[in-house]
């Protein structure tokens, strides 16, 4: 059977199951997760301004969620609601709405001639981020719980999350999170602590490709690279020997990134299907001062020289930090996850999951500031409820 699809986010609450037990129930189960995603969207961060939005805006949206007439959820039944929630048919059915999200509108040509930010048909690949992160609101209070996300590079579209389970990593985490997807076409980019060969071959079997950190956790590996690149060794033409330089400003800094490839060791590594080594050199120049700061790190990717310039890797490997900048610090500092109270049972993850699920229609409806996002559908309940039921191609 196929699985089914969800045109807007009240039409997946309608098919997140019910943990409750029928007997003393006063509201319907939709109605209880449309409240708090309509909350969440319109700016409430934790549990309390969940239910206080809800009790002084009942009357507004009493005929778009069909709440009973004179009733209000209390901030028990909002709590005991988002504890038990599934998380995992919540996450199942999040990734797939965003799966089927159109793409967010394209930006302009760069006018200076920069590549396209991988991500996009521009590229060639779609990247995808893998990345966790900690709820340090929760873990203040005792709670464990770490999260690692795949997000698309570019737009920054959750494609999903699990949670690490306890007395274990993001290592034993992330083959959970690819299982059973079809990687064709993508790039998958992580950080050094990923950078295992078991999780290498899982994506090659997969259909897609890899771009991973190389540091000394993997010390033959690393070793090897740093040899390459280090060593005063003229290239062979089959070495494919490219680099590609970009130029950023911004913060008060000038950013010069150049990264330099070469398939001279694909013949000799024995990780899985090596396709091109990396060295990429960072230097910082303070604008001010004119301080300067270099750091240089080693990756290695499957994607073969032909099917890859320099400048395409660089890209890739710039769009990992979409995972970052347009997720986790969005969650953290514009939705307040971080300085959220919420610590028992599944709350934690279940909001965000709903802030993930946010997070990507609100891209895709062409909002570049969440923070204007939040002031928007803060404004009206009403508006922040119709987000919810609308499809994207109707808003």
């Amino acid at each position: 059977m196929d699985a089914p699809q969800y045109t807007d986010l009240r039409a997946l609450f309608r098919d997140v199951p019910d943990p409750r037990k029928a007997r003393g129930q006063r509201y319907a189960w939709p109605v209880l997760l449309t409240l708090i995603a309509a909350a969440l969207v319109g700016g409430q961060q934790g549990l309390r301004a969940i239910a206080q939005w809800v009790t002084e805006h009942a009357e507004e949206v009493r005929p778009l969620v069909e709440l009973p007439a004179g009733r209000v959820p209390s901030a028990a039944t909002l709590r005991r609601a988002v504890r038990a929630v599934d998380v995992v048919a919540l996450e199942e059915r999040l990734a797939r709405f965003v799966a089927d999200l159109p793409l967010p509108p394209s930006p302009p040509p760069d006018p200076t001639g920069a590549p396209a930010e991988a991500g996009g048909p521009a590229s060639g690949w779609i990247g995808q981020a893998i990345d966790g992160k900690a709820v340090r609101g929760a873990n203040r209070h005792g709670a464990r719980v770490h999260l690692v996300g795949l997000v698309r590079h570019g737009d920054g579209s959750v494609l999903g999350q699990v949670a690490v389970a306890d007395k274990s990593n993001e290592i034993t985490a992330a083959p959970r999170l690819l299982a059973r997807r079809d990687l064709s076409g993508t790039v998958t980019t992580m950080d050094a602590l990923l950078t295992q060969r078991a999780l290498a071959e899982q994506i090659r079997r997969q259909g897609g490709h890899y771009l991973m950190v190389v540091k000394t956790n993997q010390p033959d590996l690393y070793a090897a690279i740093d040899r390459l690149f280090t060593e005063c060794v003229v290239p062979e033409a089959t070495d494919c020997a490219e680099s590609a330089t970009t130029l950023a400003k911004g913060h008060g800094r000038l950013e010069v990134r150049t990264l330099e490839r070469s398939a001279a060791l694909n013949g000799y590594l024995t990780w899985p299907d090596v396709g091109q080594v990396l060295r990429r050199t960072c230097q910082r120049i303070t604008l001010a001062t004119g301080e300067i700061g270099e750091e240089t790190t080693y990756g290695v990717t499957s994607l073969p020289p032909q099917a890859a310039s320099a400048a395409v890797i660089e890209a890739l490997w710039r769009g990992h930090w979409t995972i970052e900048n347009r997720v986790h610090h969005v969650r953290d500092r514009t939705l307040g996850e971080d300085a959220g109270q919420v610590r028992s049972g599944s709350a934690p993850q279940a909001l965000a999951a709903l802030r993930n699920g946010l997070l990507s229609l609100l891209r895709v409806l062409g909002w570049s500031n969440i923070a204007d996002a939040t002031r928007h559908y803060g404004a009206s309940a009403s508006r922040a409820v119709r987000l919810l039921s609308a499809a994207p191609s109707r808003l």
